[in-house]
């Protein structure tokens, strides 16, 4: 490691001065700071942010036999040029594993990789410097000799004997496996007047956020702490890992998250180039920043939905469903990402396949295995998009095949809403859902009957047009079950912390984040209402671990249902509070008194009696007038945490309406529907945009999206010219409703819509293509993303 003429060098932990950024080192160091150039300086000053860029392996799979650096220390405002093997003094590797997930095994993982490159795009050097390009262009100067190795770059191969295995000390490349038996599958299908099997492909992407991941991470010597500012979905579950993995109390540790540009489950995990900055910042005692370029982004920004399922589905010639059986097979990376594991996803396909169905015969395997690739993990909807898309395209394939009307089968099969609560073949247990509910009012929006009249007619004229349906049910505010049972520090509830202010404002402390999906909005208008005051009224504080209650953050539609829920309990404690220290003023009883925009009045009458401001004002600034022995709390905190059910599950219908140009390929998507059940619906205008996007990505993975490799394991379209996303000119005019069956295990009864949208899409494109081509003898197409070619191939058999 090179160490620039205004940095320290050769201090040890316990000597080093304490000094904050930006003054001067106490003299009696000097003399054991280098200039770098073999001379001593008379006095050193810690100088601005520095940034940080890394040098990538260019390689899926190779030995790292030498770095040369000298060149690149040498070049202009370079700080210091660090290994991954020098970083290994300040940060300690992970492993991702939780224990609830039997057999679940991964090796650890380092900051910057040292004996072994894994996957194209691992970090295995790290240049620090005045500015990104200077670090650039110093990383360009550095010279590594790698020896290459055989890459895992297919999943099919990945357990076969022959095939290497990426970490020997595991034994195989299996990741995790899982198999469930539920009823009897096997008498199901001998029982099936008929039986279809067919194979499910989902094409590997990612989440392609606005804003790429970012963070500055800022360590003050002077302290002992550090400050991180990062594009994060969950503060103070980062918090504890850098603190785990540097060696630091907590306490020692601040995260702050203010806006950032979308996540979609990208920005829910640790990535090693974070940990390397925040290790770096501490080495160096200087805020270093760290910024991924849209190239970085591509190949490290985790991928997911990379699936091999073969299903098969039993049905009778009346239409009742008598067995589901699916094999899983799904490839990550080279190691399991950390903490939340890169196992939930394919967990979670099994759980999920069938559950909206009341078929008692259920058979799953899946498994789980490691790759040389960029790592796989949770993104939007984690295993929904994939589960549905097997149950959903198994159910329309068993209509077909049986002569029945596709909306007319589900019927037959789904949950009846008046037999809740129920519980799924996979174990899942339901409150409340509305299944029929939905998909009634759905045929009723799109007028169902009067499109397959004109579907035929179209049909008579060379016009090939699709319908597709499809059911979900998407797992929102959830327990400890999900991640605190396995052994991960993440939180499963969330905390508010409400307050009324010396002007008769109000503050909100919450520990969700916002990441665009507008859950200040929420928790202003839960506060707001629960309080009494005009929204305008009430400032939203979130992303802080110093300053806001300990809490999950924003993953699996939680924000609303857990951090609403929060916000709703504080504001009524805030208002009793409040109320309290009015009615002796007010010689009134408290009951007797309520909080009306922003006004206490009598609660009858609604006469206005005074002002939250007055009312703050003599608790602020006039207590000895008040009455003896009170004492005002105008500072309420409560904490949520869902009980009485480990998931409150959303449930949904969506259709899709479309063309498919049989001499193209193409497909024109020309109307999308969507009605789905969250309970209480806060804020209309924000869940409706929210299964919009999520509508909008699934259309991608059904259409569009797909992390392309070839047999060394090389990425080869990561950038935006290459990789495709949906346009809003490809997008359909897409229609929203609800129905409402709220849980009773919260007062506002709100369930999450986060990822409806992303859980049913891909499903429906899919049948309504399917539908569009079965009068042309065309084969199944069961391979996302359906391109053209994918089309066309389907016409040839």
């Amino acid at each position: 490691m090179k160490i620039s003429a205004d940095q320290p060098s050769g201090l040890t932990a316990l000597d080093r001065p304490n000094s904050y950024i930006g003054r001067s080192v106490p003299r009696p160091n000097l003399a054991r700071l280098t200039a770098g150039r073999g001379q001593y300086v008379s006095d050193v000053v810690l100088p601005r942010l520095v940034h940080v860029a890394f040098v990538r392996s260019p390689h899926a799979h190779a030995r790292i036999k030498n770095i040369e650096t000298a060149q690149a220390k040498k070049a202009p405002g370079v700080v210091a040029v660090v290994t991954g093997a020098e970083l290994t003094k300040v940060i300690t590797p992970w492993v991702g594993v939780l224990t609830h997930l039997k057999g679940l095994k991964s090796a650890p993982q380092h900051a910057i990789a040292i004996e072994r490159a894994c996957w194209q795009g691992e970090a295995v050097c790290a240049v620090v410097a005045r500015t990104r390009a200077q670090a650039e262009d110093a990383c360009a100067l550095i010279q590594i000799e790698y020896e290459p190795l055989p890459a895992v770059a297919d999943a099919e191969t990945a357990l076969d004997a022959a095939t290497p295995v990426i970490h020997p000390e595991l034994g195989d490349n299996l990741t995790f496996e899982r198999t469930l038996n539920v009823g009897d599958a096997d008498k199901g299908f001998a029982e099936a007047d008929a039986v279809v099997e067919t194979t499910f492909v989902f094409g590997r992407h990612t989440g392609v956020t606005n804003e790429p991941r970012s963070i500055v991470a800022d360590w003050n010597p002077g302290e002992q702490r550090l400050t991180v500012y990062q594009g994060t979905q969950a503060p103070h579950m980062t918090q504890n890992l850098f603190a785990k993995h540097l060696g630091l109390e907590e306490r020692q540790v601040r995260v702050l998250t203010k806006d950032v540009g979308g996540s979609f489950g990208i920005k829910v995990h640790i990535y090693a180039d974070e940990m390397a900055t925040v290790a770096l910042a501490k080495l160096l005692r200087r805020p270093v920043k760290f910024v991924a370029d849209r190239f970085e982004s591509f190949s490290t920004d985790i991928h997911a939905r990379d699936h091999r399922v073969k299903a098969k589905i039993g049905v009778k010639n009346e239409g009742t469903i008598t067995a589901f059986a699916i094999d899983d097979l799904t490839g990550i990376g080279p190691y399991s990402v950390y903490p939340r594991t890169s196992g939930i996803e394919a967990n979670q396909v099994v759980s999920l396949v069938g559950g909206s169905y009341t078929c008692p015969n259920y058979r799953a395997h899946a498994r789980v295995v490691f790759q040389n690739k960029n790592v796989m993990c949770q993104y939007r909807a984690v295993g929904h998009p994939i589960a549905t898309a097997v149950t959903e395209g198994l159910v329309e394939l068993a209509a077909a095949k049986i002569g029945m009307d596709a909306a007319e089968i589900r019927r037959k099969n789904l949950f009846p809403d008046d037999t809740y609560p129920a519980t799924s073949a996979a174990g899942l247990k339901f409150e409340k859902l509305s299944h029929h509910a939905c998909l009634d009012k759905i045929l009723a929006m799109m007028d169902y009957k009067k499109l397959r009249a004109e579907q035929r007619q179209l049909r008579a004229r060379g016009i090939h047009r699709g319908i597709g349906l499809a059911s979900f049910i998407e797992v929102t505010n959830p327990s400890a079950a999900f991640y605190g049972v396995g052994g991960a520090r993440i939180s499963s509830q969330d905390g508010a912390t409400v307050r009324l202010d010396a002007t008769g404002a109000v503050f909100v402390h919450s520990g969700v984040t916002e990441q665009g999906q507008g859950a200040e909005s929420v928790l202003a208008q839960c506060v707001a209402t629960a309080f009494g005051v005009p929204i305008e009224r009430v400032r939203v504080v979130t992303g802080d671990t110093d300053n806001t209650p300990y809490g999950g953050g924003t993953w699996a539609s939680r924000a609303t249902g857990i951090g609403g829920e929060a916000a709703w309990q504080a504001g009524k404690a805030l208002r009793a509070n409040v109320l309290a220290a009015a009615a002796p003023i007010l010689q009134a009883n408290p009951e007797a008194l309520d909080i009306r925009a922003g006004i206490v009045v009598d609660a009858d009458t609604g006469r206005e009696r005074m002002g939250l401001d007055e009312v703050a004002r003599i608790v602020y600034f006039r207590p000895d007038t008040l009455s003896p022995g009170l004492q005002a709390e105008f500072v309420a905190t409560r904490h949520y945490v869902p009980r009485a059910w480990p998931f409150a599950f959303t449930n949904g219908v969506q259709a899709s309406y479309l063309d498919v140009d049989i001499k193209t390929g193409a497909v024109k998507l020309l109307r999308h529907w969507c009605v789905e059940d969250c309970g209480t619906v806060i804020n209309p205008q924000l869940v409706d945009e929210q299964i919009r996007g999520g509508i909008v990505q699934g259309i991608g993975a059904a259409l569009f999206e797909h992390c392309l490799y070839d047999e060394a394991g090389q990425l080869l379209n990561g950038n935006m010219m290459d990789y495709l996303v949906p346009m809003a000119c490809e997008m359909p005019d897409i229609d929203i409703d609800h129905m409402v069956s709220p849980t009773a295990d919260s007062e506002l009864g709100a369930k999450g819509a986060g990822e409806a949208g992303t859980a049913g899409a891909p499903a429906c494109v899919m049948n309504a293509i399917n539908d569009a081509l079965r009068p042309l003898g065309a084969a199944p197409i069961t391979a996302m993303p359906i391109t053209p070619e994918r089309v066309l191939e389907a016409l040839r058999k």
